[in-house]
Parts: C-alpha cells; sequence; structure tokens
C-alpha cells in the first residue's frame, strides 16, 4: 500500500504562471492554510515539485 502525503498551500498562486496555478487546483487545494491528505503516487510528487515554493508537505 502506498503512503499518504498531507500538503498545505502555504503561499498564494497570484502572480505566478498560469500552469502553477492549475497544479494548486488539481491538488485541490482553493484557499490559503488548507491542506490535503492525498496518496504518494509519482504524478502527485510532480505536481508537489512543480509547486514545491507555495507549498509544505510531509508523510502521514
Amino acid at each position: 500500500m502506498a503512503g499518504q502525503l498531507e500538503v498545505k498551500l502555504i503561499k498564494s498562486g497570484i502572480g505566478f504562471p498560469r500552469d502553477q496555478r492549475d497544479t494548486i487546483k488539481g491538488l485541490g487545494l482553493r484557499k490559503l492554510q488548507q491542506s490535503r491528505i492525498l496518496n504518494d503516487t509519482p504524478a502527485i510528487r510532480g505536481m508537489i515539485k512543480k509547486i514545491i515554493h507555495l507549498v509544505e508537505y510531509r508523510e502521514v
């Protein structure tokens, strides 16, 4: 069974490229300080890597 990651939006996507804002939405994050628990898959890891400057994450 794959682990899980808690991803938290710590900085707004305003002023960043459209693809990065779309990645935030793709992770299901809508508001600052909102967190989501997601399955730890290569696709999710790639999305986090793309917006690492806007989010914090930890393994759950």
